[in-house]
């Protein structure tokens, strides 16, 4: 059986995200958005939200327990200032709010409190829906 620990994160991303576009809607706002102050400007790609979504259901199910707090330091990127230093500025978490509402509301991941860290977990039917994906 083929794992997820084992195949390309952007090949898997790649297929979640067309998986997900029968399950998830973006939000109206989503056009007009920038995923983090740190941009510059909102995304080229028209389904950027989906992949956003198939990427974090991936690293709910890579990392266990994890937060918005922590899947904003993920997404990450440096604030370019001019002549002054880059900084590190955090996602946007609405959008990964948003995005981890609908993976409850479609059953594929919970909230869970696991050896004292709480955060969403990936539940059984979001395991398989992945390892489903890979397998093709």
């Amino acid at each position: 059986m083929v794992s997820l620990y084992r195949i390309k994160p952007s090949e898997s991303i790649k297929k979640a995200a067309e998986a997900l576009k029968d399950t998830i809607n973006a939000p109206e706002w989503t056009k007009f958005v920038k995923t983090g102050h740190g941009k510059i400007t909102v995304p080229q790609q028209k389904e950027w939200y989906h992949i956003r979504a198939a990427s974090i259901l991936r690293k709910i199910y890579m990392k266990g327990p994890i937060g918005t707090q922590k899947l904003r330091k993920a997404y990450s990127t440096k604030k370019n200032r001019g002549h002054a230093p880059s900084i590190t500025t955090l996602a946007s978490g609405k959008i990964i709010r948003t995005a981890i509402q609908q993976l409850e509301k479609a059953g594929f991941i919970q909230q869970a409190v696991k050896g004292g860290h709480k955060g969403r977990i990936i539940t059984p039917k979001g395991k398989s829906f992945l390892d489903k994906l890979e397998k093709k």
